[in-house]
Protein backbone atom coordinates (compact mmCIF):
# COMPACT_ATOMS: atom_id res chain seq x y z
CA UNK A 1 0.00 0.00 0.00
CA UNK A 2 1.58 3.26 -1.20
CA UNK A 3 0.20 6.31 0.61
CA UNK A 4 2.95 8.66 -0.59
CA UNK A 5 2.19 11.90 -2.38
CA UNK A 6 4.00 15.02 -3.54
CA UNK A 7 3.16 18.58 -2.63
CA UNK A 8 5.13 21.70 -3.53
CA UNK A 9 7.86 19.46 -4.90
CA UNK A 10 8.17 17.71 -1.54
CA UNK A 11 7.91 13.93 -1.23
CA UNK A 12 5.53 13.11 1.62
CA UNK A 13 4.88 9.81 3.38
CA UNK A 14 1.11 10.35 3.24
CA UNK A 15 -1.30 13.19 2.35
CA UNK A 16 -2.82 14.11 5.76
CA UNK A 17 -1.20 17.34 6.94
CA UNK A 18 -1.78 19.78 9.80
CA UNK A 19 -2.57 23.28 8.57
CA UNK A 20 -1.38 26.52 10.14
CA UNK A 21 -2.60 26.72 13.74
CA UNK A 22 -1.57 27.46 17.35
CA UNK A 23 -0.17 23.91 17.47
CA UNK A 24 3.00 25.14 15.76
CA UNK A 25 3.63 28.30 17.75
CA UNK A 26 6.33 26.56 19.79
CA UNK A 27 9.00 24.01 19.01
CA UNK A 28 7.38 21.50 21.34
CA UNK A 29 4.18 21.60 19.30
CA UNK A 30 6.10 21.10 16.07
CA UNK A 31 7.86 18.08 17.56
CA UNK A 32 4.57 16.63 18.78
CA UNK A 33 3.07 16.89 15.32
CA UNK A 34 6.09 15.27 13.72
CA UNK A 35 6.03 12.46 16.30
CA UNK A 36 2.30 12.02 15.64
CA UNK A 37 2.97 11.28 11.99
CA UNK A 38 2.58 14.65 10.25
CA UNK A 39 4.31 14.27 6.83
CA UNK A 40 5.00 18.02 6.69
CA UNK A 41 4.17 20.94 8.96
CA UNK A 42 2.66 24.30 8.04
CA UNK A 43 3.76 26.74 10.70
CA UNK A 44 1.42 29.24 12.28
CA UNK A 45 1.22 32.50 10.38
CA UNK A 46 3.52 35.46 10.70
CA UNK A 47 1.12 38.36 10.30
CA UNK A 48 1.84 41.41 8.22
CA UNK A 49 0.88 43.47 11.27
CA UNK A 50 3.64 41.86 13.31
CA UNK A 51 6.24 43.06 10.82
CA UNK A 52 4.97 46.59 10.32
CA UNK A 53 3.01 47.21 13.52
CA UNK A 54 4.67 50.54 14.31
CA UNK A 55 2.87 52.17 11.39
CA UNK A 56 -0.51 50.51 11.83
CA UNK A 57 -3.54 51.94 13.59
CA UNK A 58 -6.87 50.63 14.77
CA UNK A 59 -8.33 51.62 11.41
CA UNK A 60 -6.14 48.98 9.80
CA UNK A 61 -7.77 46.23 11.82
CA UNK A 62 -11.25 47.54 11.10
CA UNK A 63 -10.42 47.46 7.40
CA UNK A 64 -8.53 44.20 7.13
CA UNK A 65 -10.04 42.15 9.95
CA UNK A 66 -6.90 40.05 9.82
CA UNK A 67 -6.94 39.14 13.50
CA UNK A 68 -10.25 37.31 13.28
CA UNK A 69 -8.44 34.06 12.49
CA UNK A 70 -8.56 30.58 13.92
CA UNK A 71 -4.86 31.00 14.58
CA UNK A 72 -5.30 34.17 16.61
CA UNK A 73 -6.71 35.05 20.00
CA UNK A 74 -8.31 38.50 19.94
CA UNK A 75 -9.93 40.78 17.42
CA UNK A 76 -7.92 43.91 18.19
CA UNK A 77 -4.53 42.63 19.29
CA UNK A 78 -1.91 44.22 21.43
CA UNK A 79 0.82 43.86 18.84
CA UNK A 80 3.55 44.15 21.42
CA UNK A 81 2.27 41.00 23.13
CA UNK A 82 2.44 38.61 20.20
CA UNK A 83 3.95 35.38 21.45
CA UNK A 84 6.06 35.01 18.30
CA UNK A 85 7.37 38.14 16.60
CA UNK A 86 9.27 38.30 13.30
CA UNK A 87 12.70 37.53 14.76
CA UNK A 88 11.33 34.74 16.95
CA UNK A 89 9.45 33.31 13.99
CA UNK A 90 12.59 33.07 11.88
CA UNK A 91 14.48 31.50 14.77
CA UNK A 92 11.68 28.98 15.25
CA UNK A 93 12.06 27.91 11.62
CA UNK A 94 15.78 27.31 12.14
CA UNK A 95 15.20 25.30 15.31
CA UNK A 96 12.40 23.30 13.71
CA UNK A 97 14.62 22.35 10.78
CA UNK A 98 17.23 21.11 13.23
CA UNK A 99 14.74 19.18 15.35
CA UNK A 100 12.40 17.32 12.98
CA UNK A 101 12.87 15.36 9.78
CA UNK A 102 9.74 16.52 7.96
CA UNK A 103 9.46 19.55 5.64
CA UNK A 104 8.69 22.89 7.26
CA UNK A 105 6.34 25.20 5.37
CA UNK A 106 6.32 28.78 6.67
CA UNK A 107 3.19 30.92 6.49
CA UNK A 108 2.88 34.64 5.83
CA UNK A 109 -0.49 36.28 6.45
CA UNK A 110 -1.23 39.64 4.92
CA UNK A 111 -2.28 41.48 1.81
CA UNK A 112 -0.20 44.59 1.09
CA UNK A 113 2.73 44.50 -1.28
CA UNK A 114 5.17 45.81 1.31
CA UNK A 115 7.67 44.76 3.93
CA UNK A 116 6.19 41.35 4.55
CA UNK A 117 7.13 40.37 0.99
CA UNK A 118 10.75 41.02 1.94
CA UNK A 119 10.24 38.70 4.90
CA UNK A 120 9.61 35.91 2.40
CA UNK A 121 13.28 36.12 1.50
CA UNK A 122 14.34 36.06 5.16
CA UNK A 123 12.13 33.01 5.76
CA UNK A 124 13.76 31.24 2.84
CA UNK A 125 17.22 32.01 4.22
CA UNK A 126 16.13 30.57 7.59
CA UNK A 127 15.69 27.21 5.88
CA UNK A 128 11.96 26.86 5.22
CA UNK A 129 11.24 24.23 2.58
CA UNK A 130 8.29 26.16 1.15
CA UNK A 131 6.11 29.18 1.84
CA UNK A 132 2.34 29.49 2.17
CA UNK A 133 0.90 32.94 1.46
CA UNK A 134 -2.28 33.29 3.48
CA UNK A 135 -3.91 36.23 1.73
CA UNK A 136 -6.80 37.62 3.76
CA UNK A 137 -8.53 40.82 2.74
CA UNK A 138 -12.03 42.18 3.26
CA UNK A 139 -12.54 45.05 0.78
CA UNK A 140 -14.71 47.62 2.55
CA UNK A 141 -13.97 50.73 0.46
CA UNK A 142 -16.99 51.55 -1.70
CA UNK A 143 -14.72 52.74 -4.50
CA UNK A 144 -12.73 49.50 -4.75
CA UNK A 145 -13.73 47.21 -7.60
CA UNK A 146 -13.52 43.45 -7.83
CA UNK A 147 -10.89 43.79 -10.54
CA UNK A 148 -8.71 45.86 -8.20
CA UNK A 149 -8.99 43.26 -5.46
CA UNK A 150 -8.01 40.47 -7.84
CA UNK A 151 -5.03 42.44 -9.11
CA UNK A 152 -3.88 43.04 -5.53
CA UNK A 153 -3.73 39.29 -4.98
CA UNK A 154 -1.92 38.68 -8.25
CA UNK A 155 0.64 41.41 -7.55
CA UNK A 156 1.48 40.03 -4.11
CA UNK A 157 2.01 36.52 -5.49
CA UNK A 158 4.06 37.81 -8.40
CA UNK A 159 6.40 39.84 -6.21
CA UNK A 160 6.88 37.06 -3.67
CA UNK A 161 7.58 34.62 -6.49
CA UNK A 162 10.34 36.92 -7.74
CA UNK A 163 11.73 37.24 -4.21
CA UNK A 164 12.18 33.57 -3.31
CA UNK A 165 13.19 30.38 -5.07
CA UNK A 166 11.41 27.96 -2.72
CA UNK A 167 7.93 26.68 -3.71
CA UNK A 168 5.02 29.03 -2.97
CA UNK A 169 1.47 28.01 -2.09
CA UNK A 170 -1.37 30.54 -2.01
CA UNK A 171 -4.24 30.16 0.45
CA UNK A 172 -7.31 32.09 -0.60
CA UNK A 173 -11.02 32.37 0.13
CA UNK A 174 -13.61 31.37 -2.49
CA UNK A 175 -15.27 34.77 -2.79
CA UNK A 176 -14.30 35.74 -6.31
CA UNK A 177 -16.83 36.27 -9.07
CA UNK A 178 -14.94 33.87 -11.38
CA UNK A 179 -12.80 31.64 -9.19
CA UNK A 180 -11.59 29.37 -12.00
CA UNK A 181 -10.09 32.36 -13.79
CA UNK A 182 -8.60 33.63 -10.52
CA UNK A 183 -6.94 30.27 -9.95
CA UNK A 184 -5.45 30.45 -13.44
CA UNK A 185 -4.14 33.98 -12.81
CA UNK A 186 -2.57 32.99 -9.49
CA UNK A 187 -0.75 30.14 -11.23
CA UNK A 188 0.46 32.51 -13.95
CA UNK A 189 1.68 34.89 -11.22
CA UNK A 190 3.88 32.13 -9.83
CA UNK A 191 1.84 30.03 -7.41
CA UNK A 192 3.03 26.43 -7.25
CA UNK A 193 0.00 25.32 -5.23
CA UNK A 194 -3.42 26.58 -4.18
CA UNK A 195 -4.84 25.93 -0.71
CA UNK A 196 -8.64 25.86 -0.85
CA UNK A 197 -10.09 27.53 1.15
CA UNK A 198 -9.32 30.21 3.67
CA UNK A 199 -12.14 30.96 6.12
CA UNK A 200 -13.32 34.51 6.83
CA UNK A 201 -14.08 34.91 10.51
CA UNK A 202 -16.80 37.40 11.36
CA UNK A 203 -17.03 39.21 14.70
CA UNK A 204 -20.15 38.92 16.82
CA UNK A 205 -22.03 41.46 18.96
CA UNK A 206 -22.09 41.21 22.75
CA UNK A 207 -25.54 42.58 23.56
CA UNK A 208 -24.77 43.08 27.26
CA UNK A 209 -21.40 44.81 26.89
CA UNK A 210 -22.46 46.46 23.60
CA UNK A 211 -19.13 45.44 22.15
CA UNK A 212 -17.83 43.77 19.02
CA UNK A 213 -16.18 40.50 20.01
CA UNK A 214 -14.35 37.69 18.19
CA UNK A 215 -16.45 34.63 17.49
CA UNK A 216 -14.66 31.46 16.44
CA UNK A 217 -16.51 28.40 15.24
CA UNK A 218 -14.30 25.44 14.40
CA UNK A 219 -15.08 23.69 11.14
CA UNK A 220 -17.22 20.58 10.71
CA UNK A 221 -17.30 18.00 7.95
CA UNK A 222 -20.25 19.90 6.46
CA UNK A 223 -17.82 22.59 5.27
CA UNK A 224 -15.99 20.08 3.09
CA UNK A 225 -18.37 20.42 0.15
CA UNK A 226 -17.25 23.83 -1.12
CA UNK A 227 -13.49 23.10 -1.33
CA UNK A 228 -14.32 19.59 -2.58
CA UNK A 229 -16.25 21.04 -5.50
CA UNK A 230 -13.52 23.47 -6.52
CA UNK A 231 -10.66 21.02 -6.16
CA UNK A 232 -12.60 18.68 -8.43
CA UNK A 233 -13.22 21.46 -10.95
CA UNK A 234 -9.62 22.73 -11.05
CA UNK A 235 -7.88 19.33 -11.05
CA UNK A 236 -6.11 18.76 -14.35
CA UNK A 237 -7.10 22.20 -15.68
CA UNK A 238 -4.79 24.53 -13.71
CA UNK A 239 -1.27 23.07 -13.44
CA UNK A 240 -0.77 23.59 -9.71
CA UNK A 241 -0.75 21.31 -6.69
CA UNK A 242 -4.00 21.44 -4.75
CA UNK A 243 -4.43 21.32 -0.98
CA UNK A 244 -7.93 20.92 0.43
CA UNK A 245 -8.54 22.48 3.83
CA UNK A 246 -11.67 23.20 5.85
CA UNK A 247 -13.96 20.39 6.89
CA UNK A 248 -11.44 17.51 7.02
CA UNK A 249 -12.26 15.56 10.18
CA UNK A 250 -12.49 11.89 9.18
CA UNK A 251 -10.82 9.41 6.87
CA UNK A 252 -13.88 9.67 4.61
CA UNK A 253 -13.32 13.43 4.33
CA UNK A 254 -9.67 12.85 3.45
CA UNK A 255 -10.50 10.21 0.84
CA UNK A 256 -13.05 12.50 -0.80
CA UNK A 257 -10.49 15.28 -1.02
CA UNK A 258 -7.96 13.00 -2.69
CA UNK A 259 -10.53 11.64 -5.14
CA UNK A 260 -11.48 15.21 -6.04
CA UNK A 261 -7.85 15.81 -6.99
CA UNK A 262 -6.05 17.16 -3.92
CA UNK A 263 -2.39 16.34 -3.44
CA UNK A 264 -2.86 16.75 0.31
CA UNK A 265 -5.67 17.36 2.75
CA UNK A 266 -5.11 19.67 5.71
CA UNK A 267 -6.77 19.87 9.10
CA UNK A 268 -6.69 21.97 12.25
CA UNK A 269 -10.04 21.79 14.04
CA UNK A 270 -9.95 18.00 14.38
CA UNK A 271 -6.47 18.12 15.91
CA UNK A 272 -7.42 20.91 18.31
CA UNK A 273 -10.53 19.07 19.46
CA UNK A 274 -9.31 15.47 19.59
CA UNK A 275 -5.53 15.64 19.70
CA UNK A 276 -2.66 15.17 17.27
CA UNK A 277 -3.01 11.37 17.47
CA UNK A 278 -5.85 11.78 14.98
CA UNK A 279 -3.31 12.03 12.17
CA UNK A 280 -2.25 8.39 12.50
CA UNK A 281 -5.80 7.23 13.21
CA UNK A 282 -7.11 8.84 10.03
CA UNK A 283 -4.22 7.49 7.96
CA UNK A 284 -4.76 3.98 9.35
CA UNK A 285 -8.47 4.13 8.53
CA UNK A 286 -7.66 5.40 5.03
CA UNK A 287 -5.31 2.48 4.51
CA UNK A 288 -7.97 0.00 5.62
CA UNK A 289 -10.57 1.53 3.31
CA UNK A 290 -8.15 1.42 0.38
CA UNK A 291 -7.39 -2.22 1.04
CA UNK A 292 -11.10 -3.05 1.26
CA UNK A 293 -11.75 -1.28 -2.04
CA UNK A 294 -8.63 -2.58 -3.79
CA UNK A 295 -6.75 0.68 -4.17
CA UNK A 296 -3.00 0.23 -4.24
CA UNK A 297 -1.90 3.85 -3.94
CA UNK A 298 -2.97 7.43 -3.35
CA UNK A 299 -1.84 8.22 -6.89
CA UNK A 300 -4.37 5.70 -8.21
CA UNK A 301 -7.31 7.45 -6.56
CA UNK A 302 -6.18 11.08 -6.93
CA UNK A 303 -8.56 12.94 -9.21
CA UNK A 304 -10.69 9.88 -9.91
CA UNK A 305 -13.82 11.85 -8.96
CA UNK A 306 -12.74 15.15 -10.51
CA UNK A 307 -14.87 16.91 -13.08
CA UNK A 308 -12.63 15.57 -15.84
CA UNK A 309 -13.12 11.95 -14.84
CA UNK A 310 -16.67 11.50 -13.59
CA UNK A 311 -19.36 10.16 -15.90
CA UNK A 312 -21.47 13.31 -15.47
CA UNK A 313 -19.22 16.40 -15.33
CA UNK A 314 -22.30 18.65 -15.29
CA UNK A 315 -22.86 17.47 -11.72
CA UNK A 316 -20.37 20.16 -10.64
CA UNK A 317 -22.23 22.94 -12.42
CA UNK A 318 -25.78 24.28 -12.85
CA UNK A 319 -27.22 21.04 -14.24
CA UNK A 320 -27.06 19.57 -10.75
CA UNK A 321 -28.91 22.49 -9.15
CA UNK A 322 -32.41 21.34 -10.01
CA UNK A 323 -31.57 17.72 -9.23
CA UNK A 324 -30.30 18.69 -5.79
CA UNK A 325 -33.41 20.68 -4.96
CA UNK A 326 -35.68 17.89 -6.13
CA UNK A 327 -33.79 15.36 -4.02
CA UNK A 328 -35.33 16.72 -0.81
CA UNK A 329 -38.01 14.60 0.79
CA UNK A 330 -39.96 15.48 3.93
CA UNK A 331 -39.44 13.49 7.08
CA UNK A 332 -42.60 11.33 7.42
CA UNK A 333 -42.42 11.73 11.20
CA UNK A 334 -41.75 15.47 11.17
CA UNK A 335 -43.79 18.67 10.86
CA UNK A 336 -44.81 17.91 7.28
CA UNK A 337 -46.59 14.80 8.49
CA UNK A 338 -49.01 16.84 10.61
Amino acid sequence: MDLSTTYLGLSLEHPVMPSASPLTEKLDGIKRLADAGAPAIVMHSLFEEQINHESHTLDHFLTYGSESFAEALSYFPDLGSYRTGPEEYVELIRRAKESVDVPIIASLNGVSDGGWVEYARIIEEAGADALELNIYYIPTRLEMTGAEVEQMYVDVVCHVRHTVSIPVAVKVAPFFSAFANMAKRLHEAGADALVLFNRFYQPDFDLEALDVVPKLHLSTSAELLLPLQWVAILYGRVPVDLALTGGVHTHQDALKGLMAGANVVMMTAELLQRGVRRIREIVDHMKQWMEDHEYESVAQMQGSMSQQHVANPDAFERANYMKTLRSWRPDPTGIWAE
